[in-house]
């Protein structure tokens, strides 16, 4: 016996992200095994979030302000170009960058139809005063070696320093995955391109 209310949350936490159907299972008798008070603050956790969470203007990380915290207080003088907000999360862990942050919003993908138009790319362009260096931290994948090509053709005829993470992470694999010493590996010996 199937219960619909059942299956329509387990169906719902399935479009999240990394979940498979065991996890969104799991998930759905969790949020059962609430009390209706905790249901309640879960409920309202979501709605606040949605609401109120938006990319900041500068940069397009995540905040609840028009210009983020970082945006106004770190180091000007080099720039950290990222595909998404969640990428940032992996450098503000390893606590050791100070500098700007830049988020794509997405890498070049033609078969996907997303091109240099589809990204971020005049936004970075213009934030380069006073940027000396130019760090590409994209994903190693097709995608990602893809645009950073694409964006080292584009800002060294500018005269900026433009460098790339080591490849102390692995190819294929997602930056947001990274445990903070590889990350920190990656970051300190990244090579110009």
């Amino acid at each position: 016996m199937q219960i619909e209310a059942l299956s329509r949350l387990i169906a719902n936490f399935r479009k999240l992200p990394a979940v498979g159907q065991k996890t969104a299972t799991r998930y759905a008798y969790g949020i059962l095994d609430m009390s209706e008070d905790e249901v309640q603050e879960f409920l309202d956790a979501i709605q606040t979030a949605k609401e109120t969470v938006r990319f900041c203007k500068e940069c397009g990380n995540y905040t609840d302000r028009e210009v983020c915290e970082h945006c106004l207080t770190a180091d000007k003088s080099t720039i950290c170009v990222v595909k998404e907000p969640r990428d940032i999360l992996a450098f503000e862990k390893m606590g050791s960058y100070n500098g700007l942050y830049h988020v794509l919003g997405g890498a070049l993908d033609f078969q996907k139809g997303i091109t240099g138009d589809s990204l971020r790319i005049k936004e970075l362009l213009s934030r380069l005063d006073g940027v000396q260096e130019v760090i590409i931290a994209l994903n190693p994948d097709v995608s990602g070696e893809m645009t950073a090509v694409y964006l080292s053709q584009l800002l060294k005829p500018l005269g900026k320093k433009v460098t790339r993470l080591a490849h102390g992470i692995p190819m294929g694999s997602e930056i947001e995955y990274a445990d903070e010493v590889t990350l920190s590996r990656a970051l300190t010996d990244r090579q110009p391109l």
